[in-house]
């Protein structure tokens, strides 16, 4: 029963207050330490990718701009939880707000959502680019470009509108107190004091079809792929594209196995796995690919890494040359004064 309408509106303007790592307390300002650096490579490596490509006319190709695009997803992903995880592992302040929480907890789920319709959307740009080299430029136009970007933003938004709406009108009347880290979706409607099953049960089955068709598809794209990548005569050919596709394969097992361990793992319960590994794995997998994704394009796409690596050596002699005439000019004016 959700109660009068005034005691409805007197809870929802109250508060949430997140545990961090339950179990783990003791712990928590050593766990800040290892977050706030990936943190930070995650938000720089992220940064300096979305302004190359987008600085760079020379990038502005379909597969870069599905990589600037990732790197802004990732960057949203991860500043969505952890300056507030960070912030409860520093001085233990875990209050959040009733409308914080629950933006949160959308931003978190559309976010996710985002990003896999953004690796099946890399994965046929490399098919097309691959096994229909000829035809690239006129099936991956701007005007397609922008129509898969819609569809990725809308099917988010229209999978985690009505799941936020199901929790967000949960009547939350006994604990407050979110057993995690952020106000992740099982977490919170596990305190509702009506049934939950609903939202849960919602959540579950989205994702798994998201999830199951997107890995299908992508799992199609890069078995035609490989079937075209070992008829190509020369070995140069072969190695280039392999190692173009690594990435992107390495990106997506990173994406989704930790993804699907964690909602199974959530699902199992306590009595199989515990708390604190649940929290864990849900916190880190949060930051760890907005962290590795930048890296990993980094280093396996050279258009990219020569692109970053020209942008810091042509900076750097200019540096050099402007402190030289510097420390040249204070030199000799010093000689000067003193003759």
């Amino acid at each position: 029963m959700l109660g009068s309408p005034s005691n409805h509106s007197l809870l929802n303007t109250a508060t949430f207050i997140l545990l961090g790592v339950p179990g783990l307390e003791i712990a928590h300002f050593w766990l800040a330490i290892p977050l706030s650096a990936m943190y930070a490579i995650a938000l720089l490596g992220n940064i300096i990718i979305v302004t190359v490509i987008w600085t760079d006319s020379a990038l502005h190709e379909p597969m870069y701009h599905f990589l600037c695009v990732l790197a802004a997803v990732d960057i949203v992903m991860a500043t969505s939880v952890t300056p507030k995880m960070l912030s409860i592992f520093w001085s233990g302040n875990g209050i959040i707000g009733f409308a914080a929480c629950f933006t949160q907890m959308y931003i978190v789920h559309a976010t996710t959502a985002v990003e896999t319709g953004l690796l099946l959307a890399m994965a046929f740009d490399r098919y097309i680019a691959i096994c229909k080299p000829l035809h690239y430029q006129t099936i991956l136009t701007s005007q397609t470009m922008m129509g898969m970007g819609m569809a990725i933003l809308a099917r988010a938004i229209t999978a985690m509108t009505p799941m936020t709406w199901m929790v967000v009108h949960l009547p939350y009347c006994a604990s407050h107190v979110v057993p995690h880290s952020y106000c992740e979706h099982m977490a919170v409607a596990k305190l509702a004091c009506a049934d939950h099953m609903p939202s849960s049960l919602y959540s579950l089955v989205v994702s798994f079809i998201i999830v199951g068709i997107d890995v299908t598809f992508i799992a199609t794209s890069y078995s035609l792929i490989l079937q075209a990548v070992f008829r190509l005569p020369s070995r140069d050919a072969r190695v280039k594209a392999l190692n173009t596709c690594g990435s992107h394969v390495s990106v997506m097992v990173l994406y989704y196995l930790p993804a699907m361990v964690s909602i199974y793992m959530a699902w199992l319960g306590q009595e199989i796995v515990p708390l604190h590994a649940q929290v864990l794995l849900a916190d880190f997998y949060l930051v760890i690919p907005p962290m590795l994704n930048p890296l990993i394009y980094g280093l396996k796409t050279k258009r990219i890494r020569e692109r970053v690596w020209n942008a810091v050596t042509a900076n750097l002699p200019d540096h050099v040359c402007q402190s030289s005439v510097k420390e040249e000019k204070t030199h000799s004016s010093v000689h000067n004064g003193t003759q």
